[in-house]
């Protein structure tokens, strides 16, 4: 069983029959009153994210996800196409159940999903990936106090802001978890 000081960012716990992963946390303790943890957590089914608050004495079942290899094939309506590379099963992932990982992740890539009760549920991806710049805006140098940014899309599709100095066709690492610029990969 885990108690609410086992409740940290990443970590994955059982509540009201459905499996939940935690984003953010604080704790706090008012007077005399107990201890309270006020997380931001993301069903793994649903992808829905909530704001909830627990008592010291709640406990929770940690959650067995069981982890497999598969090929990210593409996107369509209906969400993202994976395929098993074992069985060669395809099936589809909805955008709220991919989450963000989605903005990381390039067609005919190798990525680990989790499995909740032989269900995909959720993309594992690495802390920092690389990716390739498809657009990027010319530099324009002028009086600057801070540094200067711009922003250009990666081969994903997503946008990020770096300094001025990235171009077109640079490759760049990015954290996953705040899909922040890091540094121009070599």
């Amino acid at each position: 069983m885990l108690g609410i000081t086992d409740l940290k960012t990443g970590v994955s716990f059982e509540h009201e029959g459905q499996p939940w992963l935690v984003i953010s946390y604080q704790h706090s303790k008012l007077g005399r009153g107990g201890a309270v943890l006020k997380t931001k957590v993301r069903n793994l089914i649903t992808g829905a994210v909530l704001d909830k608050t627990f008592k010291g004495s709640d406990k929770f079942e940690p959650v067995r996800l069981e982890r497999k290899k598969t090929q990210y094939l593409y996107k369509d309506p209906s969400g993202y196409v994976f395929m098993d590379e074992k069985s060669f099963e395809q099936f589809n992932l909805s955008a709220s159940q991919a989450g963000d990982a989605s903005n990381y992740i390039k067609e005919g890539e190798t990525v680990e999903l989790a499995y909740y009760k032989d269900r995909p549920i959720n993309i594992n991806i690495s802390i920092k990936v690389k990716l390739k710049v498809t657009e990027a805006a010319e530099a324009n140098k002028g009086n600057t106090a801070t540094a200067a940014t711009k922003s250009v899309k990666l081969e994903t599709g997503h946008t990020v802001t770096v300094p001025l100095f990235i171009k077109k066709g640079d490759f760049l690492i990015i954290d996953t978890r705040t899909g922040d610029y890091v540094e121009r990969a070599k």
